[in-house]
């Protein structure tokens, strides 16, 4: 029974190790396809054939996908190219992948390098950094981490200053429109005043003008003398001919006048007709004034 149970056991270990030899075999076999892909991918970046070397590479890595060397080349021709966010996408997936420090170090050195070609220099400093706790030694990444951190305090006082003038623009656009809101008032109130006070200048006017009319009419109503004219007078005026003035009380009217001289003149010419009769008799006699 024992040697029974020896047996079975001595079966399983068997097919394991046979079973873990066959995957080293395929993982062997996968990893020199990989190589095989990078090293066609790597002369065809030389001879700038970049299509051709991006679908090497990608080969590379569907046989291997923990192939650091074609995920950090296929990075690398992605930053030829110039597909920045591919190129950081695959770097970042190599240090990741990276099982050395060596690896790790040259792919974040990369990265820090990407990001300072695009202005980023804030998060350049932090791959910088990264590269450096891989490879402290490496004098090379700790210039560009100098270079990186200058950078991005440049930007960060050049971000402060385009915040404090964009604030100030907008306070002073503020300032201006409240301005511009108190001109505004200020305009209406006076257009506001203005049309009261024309308002009252027309009531002024009307007023004005029925005064006017009704001293108009009182002295229509009155004679050269300023006494009240009579409505006969009114009628009558400017046809003396078809209506006479009528006389006032006391008044002799001129026609009545007229045939008082004509008579007086009658009276002595009959008069003075009478004395040079007379005269001619030798008879005085005195004359009488009819009045």
């Amino acid at each position: 029974m024992k040697n029974l149970v020896l047996i079975i056991l001595s079966l399983f270990v068997c097919n394991a190790f046979a079973q873990d030899e066959e995957a080293q075999k395929l993982a062997l076999l996968a990893q020199k396809k990989a190589d095989g892909y990078v090293y066609e991918a790597n002369n065809l970046i030389e001879d700038d054939d970049f299509v051709s070397a991006e679908m090497a590479y990608r080969k590379a890595v569907s046989e291997q996908p923990s192939s650091v060397a074609g995920i950090y080349n296929l990075g690398n021709s992605y930053i030829k190219k110039g597909n920045i966010d591919e190129a950081l996408y695959r770097l970042e997936q190599a240090t990741k992948t990276a099982t050395s420090k060596s690896e790790k170090h040259k792919a974040f050195h990369n990265i820090g390098n990407v990001l300072m070609e695009n202005k980023k220099c804030k998060e350049a400093v932090e791959a910088y950094k990264n590269a450096l706790r891989n490879d402290p030694s490496d004098e090379e990444t700790r210039y560009n981490l100098g270079l990186a951190k200058v950078c991005a305090e440049q930007q960060k006082d050049q971000d402060q200053q385009d915040q404090d003038e964009n604030n100030k623009d907008n306070k002073d656009n503020q300032d201006q429109q409240k301005d511009k809101d108190q001109e505004n008032k200020e305009d209406q109130q006076n257009k506001d005043d203005k049309d009261q006070g024309d308002d009252k200048d027309d009531q002024n006017k009307d007023n004005k003008d029925e005064g006017d009319q009704d001293k108009k009419d009182g002295d229509d109503k009155e004679n050269e003398d300023g006494k009240p004219k009579d409505e006969k007078d009114d009628k009558g005026q400017g046809d003396e001919k078809e209506q006479p003035q009528q006389p006032r009380q006391g008044q002799m009217s001129p026609q009545q006048i007229k045939n008082l001289l004509e008579a007086m003149n009658n009276q002595e010419q009959k008069v003075q007709e009478k004395m040079n009769a007379e005269k001619v008799k030798g008879v005085k006699i005195k004359t009488e004034k009819d009045w």
